[in-house]
């Protein structure tokens, strides 16, 4: 990946508290894993930015590398990899996504 992508993604990924890379909108996702990552998230009544991978061939590459993790969706919560859909459906379900997001959620 070259500077100014991994520049893009890291000005995204410590711009928000909650960044959620995914194929598609969360309105509007174009994968079922990413559908279930932003479900998830607006079930927990968290405010999150998303950044749609199929616009951009260099973020969709790029976002792979710099997580060190092979699939989209990536769920980024204050600058940290949470993880892909798999990863953030056991924290719900568990309650550590509860206590991940704390402090993120709409007032």
């Amino acid at each position: 990946m070259d500077q100014a992508t991994q520049d893009r993604i890291h000005k995204m990924v410590t711009s928000y508290p909650v960044m959620l890379f995914m194929k598609g909108t969360p309105d509007e996702p174009r994968c079922g894993f990413s559908a279930t990552v932003a479900q998830i998230l607006k079930f927990q009544g968290t405010r999150f930015a998303s950044f749609d991978v199929l616009a951009d061939p260099d973020i969709r590459e790029g976002i792979k590398a710099y997580g060190n993790w092979p699939t989209i969706p990536q769920l980024y919560v204050n600058g940290e990899l949470l993880g892909g859909a798999d990863i953030v459906r056991q924290m719900f379900e568990s309650g550590e996504l509860d206590e991940a997001l704390k402090g993120q959620a709409e007032g």
